[in-house]
């Protein structure tokens, strides 16, 4: 048995030998990263993107999460896309984004929705809120409740995480990730390809297909657009297919999960099915574009 001045010995040297190993980790790490990239201690103590939190990125707080989409949103419109700055088109788009988004799963962050001067059939959506429409797809819609179907499959994409979840996929699988996480600019260069290109993995596609349609239920509109906009798109097929129906799982088995989910006897209630009043009004927003 030790007596309580041995006890008081063993006690200091377990503190010494903590603090001795707390610091080489720290020293381990700081010198460990990109040359190019000095990581400091309070960086550390932080825990942001760049550092340790690299390795856990899918469950970075909502904050975090809208403050780096904003850094991928910048990084698109700098370099990958063109936004049409057009103030009663993006206004009408933003009317139905927000509509959908306080629907959602994720009503308390903040979404962005921009039009991309694009007549490719698209939409997509990034981290945090930002959500792109391209200006092909508005003119390809019949009525709104298309249209609103798959920005809400979009917002389905924010409200699972699944461009956040792809980057730390993807980290891992080019080796990008270490002990000291991801430094900000690789996190973000990531974030914009997958952000044009999202792996479309089975899981997700039907997780974003699930969430959207409820989404699109919870406000207000009639759900059958989604069935008939994704039939619609199926029937071009070919090279027209957009990306987001192009992916892993067949479109028609989407289609077919989606249909069964649908009450046939509620599936046409509900706004946005008025092709006249939305060809009308897309004619002088998007005609000249």
């Amino acid at each position: 048995m030790l007596n309580p001045l041995s006890l008081m010995s063993l006690s200091r040297r377990r503190w010494f030998y903590g603090c001795l190993s707390t610091f080489v980790a720290l020293s381990l790490v700081i010198t460990s990263a990109n040359p190019t990239k000095a990581i400091s201690i309070g960086d550390i103590i932080r825990g942001g993107i760049q550092v340790i939190q690299g390795v856990q990125i899918a469950n970075m707080s909502d904050e975090d999460e809208v403050e780096f989409g904003s850094q991928i949103d910048a990084e698109l419109r700098q370099s990958e896309i063109r936004i049409i700055r057009d103030r009663e088109l993006a206004s009408y788009i933003d009317q139905i984004g927000q509509r959908l988004a306080a629907s959602s799963d994720r009503p308390n962050i903040p979404y962005t929705f921009q039009v991309v001067r694009d007549d490719n059939i698209n939409a997509f959506a990034t981290a945090g809120g930002f959500v792109y429409v391209n200006a092909g797809l508005i003119k390809a819609a019949e009525n709104e409740a298309q249209l609103a179907s798959v920005m809400a499959h979009e917002i389905g994409h924010i409200n699972n995480k699944h461009v956040l979840r792809s980057i730390k996929q993807a980290a891992i699988e080019r080796g990008i990730v270490t002990a000291a996480g991801m430094d900000r600019s690789t996190a973000v260069g990531l974030g914009v390809q997958l952000a044009l290109n999202l792996p479309r993995s089975r899981n997700y596609e039907y997780e974003a297909d699930e969430s959207g349609l409820n989404t699109l239920v919870n406000a207000g509109y009639a759900p059958i657009g989604m069935v008939q906009f994704f039939n619609k798109l199926l029937e071009k097929g070919g090279g027209s297919m957009p990306e987001f129906l192009s992916s892993h799982p067949n479109t028609g088995d989407r289609i077919a999960s989606i249909q069964q989910a649908l009450d046939p006897t509620t599936a046409s209630q509900g706004d946005g099915l008025d092709t006249v009043a939305y060809k009308s009004k897309i004619r002088s927003l998007v005609g000249r574009y």
